[in-house]
């Protein structure tokens, strides 16, 4: 059974009602789990501290970040997530959902290995829409790898 769990990593807390809001609108069968800065969000998928039992605190099967974030940016937590050793961490799907539209933003996050980048909609009904498409797409149409729990990877850097 597929894991309906997002992390949602946003420090404003408007955004996180906000989003909570049109996840509840769109009536959809994911539970987010929310985080407020990019130390926390990577402590979570580490399962590391506060957030070490893997039953209270599983892996999500997608994180949808904010770009700027305090402790450590959406880029940071990209840079982190690709380049753990566990493929099933490494493997997450990112999501980036933020207000910056600048090219220069939505380059460096796909060179960081985002999977999407969305531009937060100033309208209720637009980011309904666009929270009922994201989970449709990437819980129920994407085919994502099956996990493998002891298979780990060389991290990208690495040269043989």
């Amino acid at each position: 059974m597929k894991s309906n769990i997002i992390l949602h990593v946003e420090d404003d807390p408007n955004d996180v009602l906000l989003v909570g809001m049109a996840f509840r609108k769109a009536k959809t069968d994911c539970k987010i789990v929310c985080v407020s800065d990019g130390e926390c969000a990577i402590q979570y998928l580490a399962g590391e501290g506060v957030y070490a039992d893997r039953d209270a605190h599983p892996l999500p099967a997608l994180i949808l970040m904010d770009l700027k974030l305090p402790r450590k940016s959406g880029l940071e937590i990209l840079r982190w997530l690709r380049s753990q050793p566990d493929n099933r961490i490494s493997r997450l799907p990112a999501v980036m959902l933020t207000s910056s539209n600048q090219p220069q933003d939505i380059g460096r996050a796909y060179d960081h290995g985002v999977n999407s980048y969305l531009v937060k909609p100033a309208d209720l009904l637009a980011l309904v829409e666009i929270v009922r498409s994201l989970c449709q797409y990437w819980l129920v149409i994407n085919t994502s790898p099956e996990p493998e729990p002891n298979a780990f990877r060389a991290p990208a850097f690495a040269t043989n």
